[in-house]
């Protein structure tokens, strides 16, 4: 089995910059660092109104990224808002499409597609034509990873908020049952399966041990919080140890 990938979301070194007017901390500088201590991506999810993420830092990104051949891009956003004009100019590894509102606190769910299908089709089209991976953000419902397939993608990524939440409670072992069969549902009709939002040091091997298949995992809050207090490379080399764990046996 092929080793899940860690993606590092950097939006909220962004929301720590901006407070200031200084350039600090650098979002280009964390991405190496975190690059040079093995993760194999940088995610970013630059909303329209800029709130942390901004149009340069996009493409600052992408050029750094382009150093670091084997290593992925990957943009997140809506593709009915800002994120089409990014695949376009920047053709990232990897575009996640996110059913989020304009003024959206954060993501908090996955497409309908049984709704959106339609309109969603063109636009995954030509950014699979332009060379780009399209994963398409989804709740865990088995029932609608065939309708992902038939409208293009070549991934889905699980939201995972609901497994977090449940996470050390009477509910884990249910959530995590959801995810492994939404996992399974994908995987059947040749989808490739990603995840994120709330995993974190705790939770990360159980999930990747018990969802099957897992190609990468997007890490931001989590992930940056741990490196206010142990630093880039050692907060990196922590989840890419609970990537490891996963592989060995389900965590007890």
């Amino acid at each position: 089995m092929k080793k899940t990938a860690l993606s590092v979301n950097l939006n909220k070194v962004a929301l720590v910059r901006n407070t200031r007017h200084l350039g600090i901390p650098s979002l280009v500088r964390a991405a190496q660092i975190c690059l040079h201590a093995g993760a194999h991506g940088i995610t970013v999810h630059p909303r329209p109104d800029q709130r942390h993420v901004r149009v340069e830092d996009v493409a600052a990104l992408s050029g750094t990224l382009a150093n670091w051949p084997g290593r992925e891009f990957n943009i997140e956003g809506n593709p009915f808002q800002n994120l089409m004009g990014f695949v376009r100019t920047l053709r990232p590894q990897q575009c996640t499409l996110v059913p989020d509102g304009e003024g959206q606190f954060t993501s908090d769910h996955g497409w309908n597609l049984v709704q959106d299908a339609a309109r969603l089709k063109p636009l995954i089209a030509e950014a699979r034509q332009l060379g780009v991976r399209v994963s398409l953000f989804m709740d865990p419902d088995p029932g609608a990873m065939a309708r992902a397939r038939d409208a293009g993608a070549d991934r889905v990524e699980l939201y995972t908020e609901p497994y977090a939440q449940a996470w050390g409670g009477p509910q884990q072992a249910y959530q995590t049952d959801r995810y492994a069969r939404a996992a399974r549902a994908a995987l059947d009709v040749g989808l490739g399966v990603n995840a994120g939002h709330d995993l974190n040091r705790e939770n990360l091997a159980w999930f990747l041990a018990a969802v099957p298949e897992v190609s990468e995992v997007s890490i931001g809050h989590a992930l940056i919080s741990d490196a206010l207090e142990l630093g880039y490379a050692a907060t990196v080399a922590d989840y890419l140890r609970c990537i490891d764990d996963a592989t060995v046996s389900r965590p007890r």
